[in-house]
């Protein structure tokens, strides 16, 4: 190499002219390369590139035609993270390199509405990403959790023959296996009883507020493997200053998270007064109120609304989070009140719903479950 590459090298490594003591000049294609990467790395602006630098879209032309894919994604996550870039998800190839996480699919359902459509179909297959990993994670164990909670309540032993639970009655009776025969006695045979159209009601009733992002990701994927299990009847309702019913849409995650708008206002009001227009089984039903409960409808309304569901037998929850983090800001006058009329008020990390779910169905105390489980639980 010789010195002159090297001093170009340096002085594009360095950055501006006065700052890099090489003297070097630049021509050419390196001015612009060297305008591309001043507007990531030498910009004390934020929320942008700053009007003197070329826009978003041109300056993701020119670091793909400067730099390597691996460069250019490095480069991408430097963007967002440095000036909050989140116009770039609306590339389909910023979209194609970055790592899908649970809040990069809260981001792109904040941007839902202005994703251009060349770039729709790469953002909702960078969802169903996420969407099938968890639901690969967290699937099987709420099923078993509430399959189980629910199952236990109507367990019978002396089922008619298609009220059977092979599984359960082989697995009962394996000491009785006739190795001559090779088969087994069924002498204790166990079933589920006659098959009821739902057991329990379960309404998820989700604030979309933009701070509510990873808990509503979560929500979505619980809520389609709860409405796979015959004995829950289940609704799933989305609210900010409005309320919008997506029950028919929980079957498939994907579309139920797109038509989730983040951001806006809260009417808690609203959404109480709709779920209970929606509850025809009270003493059935559990309602899972997911929200940091910071009010911008009417709080004295929505506070009697909440007593007047608890008095007509609602199981009520309070989650002021359902994400990793465990660890939300929410409203405390509203917890506080919220726990008055005997509502367990916490946050609940996604590990911790399948358990949740099975011990509200089997009518614990949800209370008490949430300190065992080192919940931190609003009192």
């Amino acid at each position: 190499m010789s010195d002159t590459e090297r001093l170009r090298r340096w002085r594009l490594v360095l950055g501006s002219a006065e700052n890099d003591g090489t003297g070097m000049p630049l021509s050419g294609t390196d001015v612009q390369l060297d305008g591309s990467l001043n507007a990531l790395y030498d910009s004390d602006r934020k929320g942008g590139l700053g009007a003197s630098s070329p826009n978003v879209a041109r300056w993701l032309g020119d670091i793909r035609t400067f730099f390597p894919s691996s460069v250019v994604q490095v480069m991408q996550q430097d963007a967002l993270k440095r000036l909050n870039l989140t116009q770039m998800l609306l590339e389909k190839e910023m979209l194609e390199n970055v790592e899908p996480d649970v809040h990069l699919v809260a981001t792109l359902m904040s941007l839902g509405r202005v994703i251009p459509d060349k770039t729709k179909d790469t953002a909702r297959l960078v969802v169903r990403r996420v969407v099938e990993e968890l639901m690969r994670r967290l699937a099987q164990p709420t099923q078993q959790a509430i399959a189980g909670a629910l199952n236990r309540s109507v367990r019978n032993r002396r089922p008619r023959y298609n009220e059977i639970n092979w599984h359960a009655t082989i697995q009962k009776n394996l000491k009785h296996y006739q190795p001559d025969h090779r088969t087994i006695i069924p002498e204790t045979r166990i079933g589920h009883g006659r098959k009821r159209s739902a057991l329990k009601d379960v309404v998820l009733c989700l604030d979309q507020s933009g701070s509510m992002g990873a808990s509503v990701v979560y929500s979505g994927i619980f809520g389609a493997v709860m409405a796979s299990i015959p004995a829950v009847n289940l609704r799933m309702i989305v609210f900010d200053t409005a309320v919008a019913d997506l029950t028919e849409q929980v079957t498939d995650p994907v579309e139920l998270l797109f038509g989730v708008q983040l951001g806006g206002g809260t009417d808690i009001h609203l959404a109480l007064r709709y779920c209970g227009g929606v509850i025809t089984r009270p003493a059935d039903t559990v309602l899972v109120l997911i929200t940091d409960l910071y009010e911008g409808g009417d709080e004295g309304k929505m506070r009697v609304k909440a007593a007047e569901l608890v008095a007509a037998g609602v199981q009520l929850i309070v989650l002021l989070a359902l994400d990793d983090s465990g660890a939300p800001s929410y409203d405390n006058g509203n917890a506080e009140y919220f726990a008055s009329l005997g509502v367990p008020v916490f946050a609940c990390t996604p590990d911790k719903f399948p358990e949740l779910m099975a011990a509200a169905l089997s009518k614990q105390d949800i209370a008490q479950w949430a300190a065992r489980e080192d919940l931190v639980l609003k009192k």
